[in-house]
């Protein structure tokens, strides 16, 4: 890895870029994100405003009482709850400009979910009780990011989620989602027709239906992230980019973060490195994720004529029912903005083809948008867990190491919560979280064979290419 030397950034000024953007990273091939790498050219970035003030890169060896690795959502609302609720004054490292990953990649949709399974499928897995809880933690976390964001310009869009059946036959396994919701965990799914969906709410071509849930935010995820470094900062956080850890050790129940600037020692570590924490960081999170790869973008702005055409009468966040699934909306400015899943390697991910599906994919939905023009395009990778769950969790109970990780693309609302719970762990209070989502370690790919041979990293590409070759035959075809 090429290293910048400090007195560079900091003759540069701790925000200004210092190397250019990296279209072809990959979490899988890469030991770290880079080091002061700048934003990808994202809508967000774009639109947010100056990046807030921070602490520079490490220019030292230097004692931290707690220490988290990453500056995204997560990183940083556990900085926030640590000074806040714990009386803990963080320091944040991060790679590359803060917030640089996840944070500023993603569709800014603020869902009432945890990872990527249905509430029936809680219920198979951990049984009704658990699926209860569960539940529950994620209305507490969506109570947690309003009263997060309350104060920050973040341009929200509330109203709830709209769940769009991409084919008729969805229909029926839709309408039982609905009424599982509806009467065992009192939430208020409401079934709308096709021909409900494109009248009053928004005109995709696409719809045979849809399901619409009450809790659901839209978000500008580039003002929301700079609003949660500067909350941060006031707290007391110090905040050092272009600070990659390059080597991590733990001594004596003391952790040495090895930076490029100087050794970090800390008590506690919290790991927030959501899609971009590299095989390398700590041996506790080897093959523990699958990265994979979400590309979005952002037309020119819509007329009125244009947005009357597409019926699209509402601004609250949508997603389809595609296992490999598109999430869109309205955004304030009048723009459309889409995302869905992308290439698979970092070194594919720069062709232009997946950006032409995206553009495909509108003029699907949206036919009388064929040939609007595209102001932003984009991709990031997204933690997906394997067996599609998050972790808030101590993976050895002999060290004070804690990571949160694996939202599986559901991160911008649940981030807040996560970063809540990872200072509780933190702070000493872990053992009073019960859920299995705190209470287990990342699993691996297969666990009962691959635990001990680790054998089935090497080709998890090789499956992923496979899967998604499967879920684009159910979700098109079958």
């Amino acid at each position: 890895m090429e290293t910048v030397s400090v007195e560079e950034v900091k003759a540069r000024g701790s925000t200004a870029p210092s190397r250019p953007y990296d279209p072809a990273y990959d979490p899988l091939k890469s030991a770290t994100p880079g080091q002061g790498r700048d934003y990808a050219p994202t809508y967000w970035i774009d639109t947010a405003g100056e990046p807030p003030e921070d602490d520079g890169p490490v220019s030292g060896d230097m004692d931290a009482d707690v220490v988290i690795i990453g500056s995204g959502f997560t990183g940083l609302s556990a900085a926030i709850f640590l000074a806040r609720e714990h009386g803990i004054k963080a320091t944040v490292l991060e790679a590359n400009r803060a917030s640089w990953g996840c944070s500023t990649r993603n569709g800014g949709q603020a869902q009432c979910a945890s990872g990527r399974l249905k509430r029936s499928q809680w219920i198979q897995r951990y049984g009704l009780d658990a699926a209860l809880k569960l539940h529950e933690e994620c209305l507490a976390g969506m109570a947690t990011f309003k009263g997060l964001i309350a104060d920050i310009d973040c341009d929200p869009q509330p109203g709830g989620h709209l769940y769009v059946a991409h084919r008729d036959k969805v229909m029926p396994s839709l309408e039982k989602e609905a009424r599982l919701l509806r009467d065992t965990f009192d939430y208020d799914a409401r079934i709308l027709d096709a021909e409900t969906v494109k009248r009053d709410w928004m005109g995709d071509q696409e719809a045979a239906g849809a399901m619409h849930e009450p809790e659901g935010i839209g978000i500008h995820a580039g003002k929301l992230a700079f609003g949660y470094h500067r909350k941060a900062r006031e707290l007391g956080v110090k905040i050092h980019p272009s600070s990659p850890v390059m080597g991590f050790e733990t001594r004596g129940g003391v952790h040495y973060l090895q930076t490029p600037g100087g050794v970090v020692k800390a008590r506690a570590v919290g790991i927030a490195t959501g899609g971009y924490t590299s095989q390398s960081l700590h041996p506790s999170l080897k093959n523990r994720l699958l990265p994979i790869l979400s590309n979005s973008i952002v037309t020119r702005r819509l007329t009125d004529d244009e947005i009357a055409s597409c019926n699209l009468w509402t601004h609250q966040v949508i997603t389809d029912t595609r296992i490999l699934r598109h999430y869109y909306r309205l955004l304030p400015d009048k723009r459309l903005q889409i995302g869905s899943r992308s290439a698979i390697t970092g070194r594919e991910a720069p062709q232009k083809k997946y950006e032409d599906r995206l553009i495909h994919d509108v003029h699907r939905k949206f036919p009388t948008l064929q040939g609007i023009q595209i102001d932003y395009s984009w991709w990031g990778w997204v933690d997906v867990s394997h067996d599609m769950m998050p972790r808030i969790h101590q993976p050895d109970s002999r060290e004070t190491v804690y990571y949160a990780l694996g939202y599986g693309g559901n991160g911008v609302m649940y981030s807040a919560q996560a970063g809540r719970r990872l200072a509780q762990w933190i702070a000493g209070q872990g053992q009073e979280l019960d859920l299995p989502i705190f209470t287990s370690r990342l699993p691996y790919p297969n666990v009962r064979e691959m635990v001990e041979s680790r054998a089935f990293a090497p080709f998890r590409r090789l499956g992923q290419r496979m899967l998604y070759r499967w879920y684009h035959m159910k979700d098109e075809v079958l």
